[in-house]
């Protein structure tokens, strides 16, 4: 195992010249570094690593192939800005792998992102509509962005159908107030017809414990359904107003 100082005047020299290197790839290309920093320091930290062990800022989250440089070069080891991020990555899901190189369009929806967390977690003020939609592109939800979007639904400013996937007798003990239909994992394909309707839409499921609503999940996703959410710890987690009744 090869060790560098962090601390050396070597690798804070090398760090330097990466940063510069960053900064011209993001120029080239139009893109923008990712709005979380600490994945830019250690992408940043690990190129300028494998610059001073390889001679190469290979991509720091993948394994350098090779002891020789020609067998180096054989292995087709990613070497930043790699063709992968260029060519597919990037296009297609607006980041490279590493996660350093970004396009703008997946720093303005993640930064709405990061702050639609931090207002539903807070409860500083209402989420935004761009918030509301930057939450419901989540595939896993908490307590808390259920309750800012149950309210933001009340207000207009959003659609979704929250789904309960427990039995009957569990539906009508205790519910999250807002549930728009009981679809009980029992029987979830003969009772699927319920939320055919929805394909396009955005659907929240929510089980006892996330365990159910993440097995329905998958199979509304296996079956064509694109926007479909989970309430990962279940209302077992649910801080906010529950109803009984049938």
């Amino acid at each position: 195992m090869i060790k560098l100082d962090m601390n050396s005047e070597e690798f804070k020299n090398e760090l330097e010249k990466t940063k510069k290197f960053t900064d011209k790839v993001n120029q080239t290309f139009g893109w923008m570094y990712n709005p979380i920093e600490e994945v830019n320091e250690g992408v940043t930290m690990g190129l300028a690593r494998n610059k001073l062990i390889y001679g190469k800022r290979f991509c720091p989250c993948f394994m350098v192939i090779g002891e020789t440089k020609e067998e180096q070069k054989k292995a087709d080891n990613r070497v930043c800005p790699c063709k992968p991020a260029i060519d597919v990555e990037i296009p297609k899901d607006g980041k490279c792998h590493c996660g350093i190189f970004c396009t703008p369009e997946y720093v303005k929806q993640n930064s709405i992102k990061e702050e639609a967390l931090e207002v539903s977690h807070t409860h500083s003020r209402g989420l935004t509509k761009d918030e509301c939609q930057a939450l419901l592109q989540m595939e896993q939800l908490d307590s808390s962005e259920i309750e800012s979007l149950l309210e933001a639904r009340e207000l207009g400013m959003v659609e979704f159908s929250l789904v309960d996937v427990r039995e009957w007798i569990e539906w009508k003990d205790n519910r999250i107030k807002g549930t728009d239909l009981l679809v009980p994992t029992t029987s979830f394909y003969q009772s699927i017809e319920k939320l055919e309707d929805k394909k396009e839409q955005h659907i929240i499921l929510y089980c006892l414990t996330g365990s159910r609503s993440a097995y329905c999940q998958t199979m509304l996703q296996d079956l064509g359904w694109k926007k479909v959410s989970n309430y990962t710890a279940g209302i077992v987690d649910f801080k906010g107003e529950c109803e009984s009744g049938e």
